[in-house]
């Protein structure tokens, strides 16, 4: 199951794939269960830290590789449950709060244990999130609790026994990891929106933020999905744009901009041209646009002195004029002539504290799957925090809103409402 050997090019291009289009499973369980040693032998190789003590594993542990017939995997060891003590309650704070990437978990239980209610809080979450599992009876050479496997199957649970030492039963885990995965949806960036033989112009200015020879993630699924519709892509930078229309014979279907050069780029294309967003794309791809665009609606709302979360997926190099800590703050201030507590936080989750946040501005989640991106959309909705992404707030604050929302008759219908709402 795990692929291995080949030309070494094409495994280290397979090994390359971003991990927001990777398949992530979660080893998740009790301490000792036997997790980090089923997560090396699932692997193998020695990745994560192996003791009879229980706790060794303290945060979470990431290891890519590929796993067919599913293709790009991100296998996670996680921190016992049912850790004690103060430190031990924030490791199973952890370890819950990772489930959130899980596509597939593997809960783990010694083979003669029993069930007890940390499996079953875990059960209870995965099946509130949706996410498929499938029970490990660890260490079998240790004995078989009887009486566990028949409650196993009982519940009509997918479940295997299996050793470490026995490479057969870890490949039957492969087998049946891979049988429970489920594709999950994800809309296309713009392969929907456009037909074989259109011109779609792409603005893609020259980001700092991306290294030297490369384009950001949105930039490059957008020509990959032009091309596979038979589309005609024509790249350009913002300053060229208008000798770039100039010069097609063709009318274009689309025209894509990045947020930043929004203005520019709408001053310059005709009004009869669809014009959209990398951002805004991304906001249907990767997440919820409907609820992002709602999210809108509590800017006219806000106080002076309010806490603002401006949430990034990815760490990166923090520029003199970055968009997240000078850019969209000195805009939204501008925009609303109040002034806020913007505080900055990057990485894969939540801060602990979100209820204080009276909004939420989202980068485009282009580096974490979108699962990732609608359980972060969930949460803040789940306590009332409205979220928006950066494309769709910079759209609104730079006036390009609706036109950019036009592709999309629904979003279109939902902002009129905000609008109407709060001339009322």
């Amino acid at each position: 199951m795990i692929l291995d050997g080949g030309l070494s090019d094409i495994k280290e291009a397979k090994m390359k794939t971003p991990e927001a289009y990777r398949t992530h499973i979660i080893f998740i369980g009790r301490r000792n269960a036997g997790k980090s040693s089923l997560f090396n032998a699932f692997i193998g190789s020695q990745v994560a830290i192996v003791s009879d003590h229980p706790g060794t594993t303290t945060d979470p542990v990431y290891k890519s590789m590929e796993l067919l017939p599913i293709g790009p995997v991100t296998l996670i060891d996680t921190a016992g449950t049912d850790d004690e003590g103060q430190l031990g309650q924030l490791r199973s704070s952890k370890t819950f709060s990772t489930l959130h990437k899980a596509d597939i978990a593997c809960l783990v239980i010694e083979a003669n244990g029993m069930w007890t209610e940390y499996e079953e809080s875990i059960v209870d979450e995965l099946k509130a999130l949706e996410i498929p599992f499938i029970v490990s009876l660890s260490k079998y050479d240790l004995g078989v609790n009887e009486g566990l496997v028949e409650f196993i199957k009982s519940k009509k649970y997918e479940y295997r026994v299996l050793s470490v030492s026995d490479e057969g039963s870890i490949d039957g885990l492969r087998v049946a990891i891979a049988s429970i995965a489920k594709k999950p949806y994800e809309p296309p960036l713009i392969e929907d929106l456009i037909d074989g033989g259109d011109f779609v112009v792409l603005v893609v200015p020259i980001d700092l933020e991306a290294p030297k020879g490369r384009l950001i993630v949105p930039q490059v699924e957008a020509i990959r999905e032009c091309l596979d519709a038979e589309a005609i892509p024509v790249v350009t930078k913002e300053r060229e744009l208008r000798w770039t229309l100039e010069g097609l014979k063709n009318k274009p279907k689309l025209v894509v901009t990045d947020s930043q050069a929004i203005m520019k780029v709408m001053a310059d294309v005709p009004e009869d041209l669809p014009l959209t967003t990398f951002s805004v794309l991304e906001a249907r791809h990767k997440g919820d646009l409907i609820e992002l665009v709602k999210g809108l609606s509590a800017i006219n709302n806000l106080k002076d002195g309010e806490d603002i979360l401006i949430s990034e997926a990815c760490d990166h190099r923090t520029l003199a004029d970055d968009i997240a800590r000078v850019k969209i703050p000195r805009w939204l201030e501008n925009f609303t002539g109040k002034k806020f507590n913007f505080e900055i936080h990057s990485g894969r989750e939540y801060p602990q504290d979100l209820q204080k946040y009276k909004l939420i501005i989202h980068c485009g989640g282009c580096v974490i799957t979108r699962q990732m991106m609608i359980e972060r959309i969930k949460q803040a909705k789940a306590l009332g925090i409205p979220i928006v992404n950066y494309g769709v707030i910079i759209s609104y604050m730079h006036g390009a809103t609706p036109r950019v929302f036009e592709p999309f008759p629904e979003v279109k219908m939902i902002f009129s409402e905000i609008e109407n709402a709060q001339r009322t």
